[in-house]
């Protein structure tokens, strides 16, 4: 929850990710998909990423970021260190 409140998220602004994303890439944890959704700030503009799991007909979200910017479409999925070391990656 307090990484939802560090980016600023909404669990319907998840929700709305998930369901309209802009942007589908594989997970860096095994079984998973990250989707983007992009923010309508051309001022600022940034993505919002959603990682989840699908386990039988429900959807577990692992993480939810935001990165400030646009990503390269087609490279790794831009993860910040602290989601990495959440995920239990040594950095």
């Amino acid at each position: 929850m307090s990484k939802m409140q560090f980016y600023n998220l909404s669990e319907s602004k998840i929700k709305s990710v998930l369901s309209r994303p802009d942007r589908t890439e594989d997970g860096i944890a095994l079984k998973t998909m990250a989707v983007m959704q992009k923010t309508k700030s051309s001022k600022r503009p940034s993505e919002i990423w959603v990682m989840y799991q699908k386990i039988k007909l429900q959807i577990k979200v692992i993480s939810a970021w935001r990165y400030p910017g646009i990503s390269p479409v087609g490279g790794k999925v831009p993860i910040p260190l602290e989601i990495l070391k959440d995920l239990g990656y040594k950095l």
